[in-house]
């Protein structure tokens, strides 16, 4: 690798992170402020919940085809084009004065985040090969959960200036930090690096599609990994504030404390142990980028089980954190594996059903659970039935091989 090509391979790390940290930002913002919401638009609990769900709801079913799209028109226009779209959908949520122009505002959102995400993960892999492809990937998902934790501190932010300003702020910022972007984000002549050992699957000779890409027993076996992945780790994210408040009776200052942001916490170290560990692994044997997750999963499993039947706050804090740095070493390593089993020139739409599916069971799964607590079932038994989710899908980690990988390697 070139000097020159090596730092627009980290250049575009280190803008995509602070997009990447607006894209977490924005969506957060709305349920860091739920009572000045709806006290200003006149809406219940059941309104406001739409708010979230249509957003999950048309992220998901959009990301694989802006996945596909990114493939087809390339990734720098389609990064560009959604930071501004859904920065303006920010911005605009801040002057809506009913629930139908929220609501439309929160659907913009869920379309336009939908195009960032695949475009921007396989666009760093196309720059990051070998040797940093694990951590440069998992630098930039680091976003995700600074973004999450400035999100919840909008409600703080809302609490003095009032919640439209902070919706017409972020919003703005993200505006301009778009036309930032048109001088700052790597130029098309900086191409990228020679295929390394980690690109070894060989392109589809029917071409690349869809059903060639489904026709991939490694990406099959990842996809059904990310839905039994979200199925388990959004319901624990989700529910995490809940259990501890009103299952273990701590307080609702400290509850999401010892909740998603320990979660988040963990998880953003173990992305970089897992990138790192796998970076350097990777040299040596081509099935390390999903061994490292692999290894998360087993070893988080049991933890999780007992995260649903332990008293100790001390014992269970020490269960969200061994859970939370399991996501981080799937984060860090979630699209270098992808890398290794599909053609290269449909990585991202490979991204986008992969966020498709997690994202969907996740939602379906997190709904269930609440169910399950209107009917006295505990979170907790929601947690235990997690932990035979996330130890099935490790098992199915250690089964993906990269295409040409004999069975015995």
């Amino acid at each position: 690798m070139t000097l020159r090509t090596n730092r627009a391979a980290w250049t575009i790390v280190g803008v995509l992170w602070v997009v990447c940290l607006l894209n977490y930002l924005d969506r957060q913002l709305v349920v860091a402020m739920p009572g000045m919401i709806k006290a200003d638009l006149k809406i219940g609990d059941e309104k406001f919940g739409l708010l979230s769900s249509v957003f999950l709801w048309i992220y998901g079913i959009c990301s694989p085809i802006a996945g596909h799209v990114a493939d087809r028109i390339g990734k720098r226009p389609i990064i560009m084009a959604s930071l501004l779209i859904w920065s303006a959908a920010t911005f605009v949520s801040g002057i809506v004065t009913s629930f139908e122009g929220m609501l439309l505002a929160r659907a913009t959102l869920g379309v336009s985040e939908a195009f960032y995400m695949p475009a921007a993960v396989s666009l760093i892999v196309e720059f990051h090969r070998g040797p940093t492809r694990s951590r440069a990937t998992g630098l930039h998902l680091s976003g995700v959960y600074v973004g999450s934790i400035l999100g919840g501190l909008g409600g703080v932010m809302a609490e003095v200036f009032g919640w439209r300003t902070v919706f017409l702020l972020i919003g703005a910022v993200g505006v301009a930090y778009a036309l930032v972007l048109t001088i700052v984000f790597p130029q098309k002549g900086e191409e990228p690096p020679p295929q390394s050992q980690d690109d070894v699957a060989p392109s589809f000779s029917n071409g690349a599609s869809l059903w060639s890409l489904l026709s991939a027993q490694g990406f099959l076996l990842l996809l059904l990994m990310n839905a039994l992945n979200g199925a388990a780790y959004w319901p624990v994210r989700n529910w995490l504030t809940e259990f501890f408040r009103a299952e273990l009776g701590v307080s609702s200052a400290l509850a999401p404390v010892y909740g998603p942001m320990t979660f988040n916490g963990a998880a953003f170290v173990g992305m970089l142990v897992a990138s790192s560990l796998s970076d350097w692994w990777a040299v040596r044997n081509v099935r390390a980028r999903a061994l490292v997750p692999a290894i998360g999963f087993l070893i988080a499993a049991p933890f999780l089980f007992v995260l649903g039947i332990e008293s100790s706050i001390f014992v269970i804090l020490l269960c969200v954190l061994v859970t939370g740095m399991s996501q981080g070493f799937l984060d860090a390593n979630l699209m270098p594996a992808t890398c290794t089993v599909v053609d290269p020139r449909c990585r991202a739409m490979a991204y986008g059903l992969l966020n498709f599916v997690g994202t969907t069971a996740g939602g379906i799964m997190t709904y269930v659970g609440g169910r399950l607590k209107e009917q006295e079932i505990p979170f907790s038994a929601t947690f235990q039935f997690a932990s035979i989710l996330i130890l099935t899908a490790g098992i199915l980690l250690l089964l993906v091989r990269p295409a040409g990988t004999p069975k015995s390697d």
